[in-house]
């Protein structure tokens, strides 16, 4: 069995396992929801097979919501201790006015309270104080054995995020960069972080052996990364978005797009962005690449040829 790194997320309803998990699936974590103990093992073991993609960061989110599964639990994750995989047991806590206030303006139902229930037999609480406070005792032993509890009474939704992406990725993961060429004569990409503008290089579109080829070629590429100004100008740019990542990272987001146009998005800003992609890849970023008009002109029907992401 191939060693994984395994998150066993749990917690107090309300806490915020929900975004806990969203942000997990962002650091590229396979997340299963309401997972009983038992199950994890064989999860494991499927992810392993070639239908399971041999995938190595799995979080599972176990909570109250199955009561008679959280019995198994400690003898589950002894077995998975000895497994030889990178666990970690994450607990969400939150103080019970924060917790009330949050079903409150939600107008959620706790699961664990069983008021207005025709027969209730299982002692679990009925309102949503008993509630909370009967969860509290079925998850103390998941608690006590936590690697790390986050306390989320004084944090946004942004902030919980935050932390975890904080502690499961270093600053440059759970982020993937799209970089991207175009010309500005076919107007400017839509949903973008970062624009830059490379028109004020010369242009290979006046040289006759270069024109009719693209950025993609290796004499245009040498043609406008030669420039001085190219060089300096492909320095700050990639120096501006190494320092901008981990920040955007912080406040949550999973994407940045960042463009650099030319004219017509077939010379200039195809060979700039091929080498950012380079320069970018090698200081560990995750980036992909797109050149949204380098087939536009070469086109025999005038339109646009992207180029896959890749």
């Amino acid at each position: 069995m191939n060693a994984k790194q395994i998150v066993v997320l749990t917690g107090l309803s309300g806490a915020g396992k929900t975004t806990a998990a969203r942000a997990l699936e962002d650091l590229g974590f396979f997340v299963v929801d309401n997972l009983p103990p038992q199950l994890i093992e064989p999860l494991i073991a499927f992810a392993d097979s070639a239908a399971g993609e041999g995938r190595k960061r799995l979080a599972f989110v176990i909570d109250a919501r199955e009561v008679a599964f959280l019995r198994e639990f400690p003898t589950t994750w002894e077995r998975l201790q000895a497994s030889g995989h990178r666990l970690l047991l994450l607990f969400l806590d939150c103080a019970d006015d924060v917790l009330v206030r949050r079903f409150q303006e939600t107008r959620r139902r706790h699961p664990l309270d069983n008021t207005d229930k025709a027969e209730n037999q299982s002692g679990i609480g009925t309102g949503l104080l008993a509630a909370i406070n009967a969860e509290r005792e079925l998850l103390s032993e998941m608690r006590a054995r936590a690697d790390h509890v986050i306390e989320t009474r004084a944090l946004s939704v942004h902030e919980l995020k935050g932390l975890v992406i904080e502690r499961f990725g270093d600053e440059r993961s759970g982020l993937t960069i799209t970089l991207t060429s175009f010309g500005f004569k076919h107007g400017l990409p839509t949903d973008l972080d970062m624009c830059f503008d490379a028109r004020f290089l010369p242009n290979p579109y006046f040289v006759d052996a270069l024109r009719s080829r693209s950025g993609l070629d290796a004499d245009v590429a040498a043609y406008v990364l030669g420039q001085p100004d190219a060089a300096v100008f492909l320095d700050k740019v990639c120096d501006l978005v190494a320092f901008l990542i981990p920040r955007f990272v912080a406040e949550g987001k999973s994407y940045a797009t960042v463009a650099i146009g030319c004219t017509g998005g077939r010379h200039r800003s195809v060979a700039l962005v091929e080498a950012g992609v380079a320069v970018l890849r090698g200081l560990g970023f995750d980036v992909k690449v797109r050149h949204r008009d380098v087939g536009r002109n070469s086109s025999p029907s005038g339109r646009a040829v992207d180029e896959e992401h890749r």
